[in-house]
């Protein structure tokens, strides 16, 4: 089990250095569901951000959809009507292939055309597919294709790296 309060802070550390570097102007963060959400919450408090924490599922835009079909768990989206010309902090729990957020953007984007867009995750692992990448991660992590890492939360948030074991 990886320790989650180095993460956070790593996090959070990067992200204060964006907002400054990039002179972000009263940012909305948006959580991608639900790992996304438990990491923004936290990073939406730490940062005191003023305006509410949006909320992303991105279920029905997935390049899977069509393989996976509908999730039990979906939830709507909590966005404002628009966010034309603002600046957005998006957040995930890990960052792997690219494709989360490339589904992330792609809802974004039909909410209007923000100003600017950075992606801060928990973890960054290696296996991208998309070419895409976070603005700052609170880890970055090389693991075998047979390792995943797992979120539990939202209290108390856990992080595990789990092996997959083969069945011959």
């Amino acid at each position: 089990m990886l320790e989650i309060d180095p993460l956070l802070n790593n996090l959070e550390a990067g992200l204060r250095q964006l907002i400054e570097e990039r002179q972000l102007k009263q940012p909305l963060m948006i959580g991608i569901h639900s790992g996304g959400v438990w990491v923004a919450e936290a990073m939406h408090q730490r940062l005191n951000i003023s305006e509410p924490l949006g909320l992303l599922d991105i279920s029905f835009y997935r390049d899977d959809f069509s393989q996976i079909g509908v999730h039990p768990n979906v939830k709507p989206s909590q966005l404002p009507n628009s966010i034309e010309g603002r600046d957005i902090i998006l957040i995930d729990d890990v960052f792997y292939t690219g494709r989360t957020i490339r589904a992330a953007l792609n809802e974004i984007f039909d909410y209007g055309r923000p100003n600017r867009v950075v992606l801060g995750v928990l973890i960054e692992r290696d296996g991208k597919q998309i070419p895409v990448a976070p603005d700052c991660a609170g880890e970055r992590l090389t693991l075998s294709a047979q390792q995943r890492i797992k979120l539990t939360g939202p209290q108390p948030l856990k992080i595990h790296i789990e092996t997959a074991t083969r069945h011959d």
